[in-house]
């Protein structure tokens, strides 16, 4: 027992010689130090009252939960992500391992949108939800920086323009027609909603930077940077399409269907919460978006969200 005591403060000693630390001070430290709770770790008090209506409706505490847990995932897509993309030469288990960690917690999103849809009445949903305006979800930049980290950005550009889009845009030209922009854009005078106005004000450096940041070492260019017999293992593959086909398609056709049952609960003609058209904004056969089409077959890409 002694001797392990003995070798443990050993390795402290070296650690702290390491960074100019005094391994006394540190151990003086540990006398006066509380005790760890799971509640200060987890930061339990501040997390449960980060939510704060905007009505006196109680299935508004729902929709806000709802979201703050989506941020919360996609805050460890992004970590899992800045992992890979900035690993040099990840290995292909490396790769299809933090891969599958991604994919899960899509496969979380899609399956949390029964909360949506069926957890709310929609006659509370239709009176708060005009409190909201201008906001949506439209404005999560996690999100959009997810995008950025997936793919190649012609791949995010307007289906109208991506076959002729200049390659060698700037950055900001490429913002500027990324396919999100039709839910806020005239593309006729140029002009922008407040909504996505206010979205670019609060977040358009942060985007250009990580736009610039991931343009070499997204995913489908990490992907390519295996070697070319992992690049065509089945199970690889595999994970890839579903990965493209998760967030893509099932997981906005979820939010579709869940927007569509609260939106069209009550005659007449409905906007989404920023303003937008939401049918032609969020089907994904109008955005085409597709993270690694050359996965693809052309029937495959020719009926992209048609199922």
């Amino acid at each position: 027992m002694q001797n392990n005591i003995e070798e443990k403060i050993q390795l402290l000693e070296e650690k702290f010689e390491k960074i100019n630390q005094k391994t006394e001070t540190h151990l003086e430290g540990l006398l006066w130090a509380k005790p760890i709770t799971y509640w200060d770790y987890i930061q339990t008090d501040a997390l449960l009252n980060l939510q704060i209506q905007r009505s006196t409706l109680p299935d508004e505490m729902v929709f806000i939960m709802y979201h703050q847990v989506n941020e919360l995932l996609f805050k460890m897509i992004l970590w899992e992500m800045d992992q890979l993309c900035h690993t040099a030469l990840p290995s292909t288990a490396f790769f299809t391992e933090r891969l599958n960690r991604i994919s899960r917690y899509f496969d979380m999103l899609t399956t949390s949108f029964d909360i949506m849809k069926d957890g709310m009445e929609p006659e509370q949903y239709l009176k708060f939800r005009n409190t909201l305006t201008p906001a949506s979800g439209f404005q999560s930049a996690q999100y959009r920086m997810i995008e950025f980290g997936s793919t190649d950005l012609i791949n995010l550009v307007d289906i109208r323009f991506r076959a002729s889009f200049d390659k060698n845009a700037s950055y900001s030209e490429i913002l500027d027609h990324l396919y999100w922009q039709a839910a806020g854009k005239d593309y006729h005078t140029g002009e922008k909603s407040y909504l996505l106005a206010e979205f670019e004000r609060k977040y358009k450096k942060e985007f250009l930077s990580f736009m610039e940041e991931y343009s070499n070492i997204n995913l489908w260019q990490k992907f390519k940077q295996l070697p070319e017999a992992d690049q065509k293992n089945p199970d690889l593959v595999a994970a890839m399409r579903h990965y493209d086909k998760t967030v893509n398609i099932t997981w906005v056709m979820g939010h579709f269907n869940a927007a569509k049952k609260y939106i069209e609960s009550v005659p007449g003609s409905h906007e989404a919460t920023g303003g937008s058209d939401w049918k032609k904004y969020m089907l994904p056969k109008y955005q085409r978006r597709i993270f690694f089409p050359q996965l693809w077959t052309k029937e495959e890409l020719d009926n992209w969200g048609e199922e």
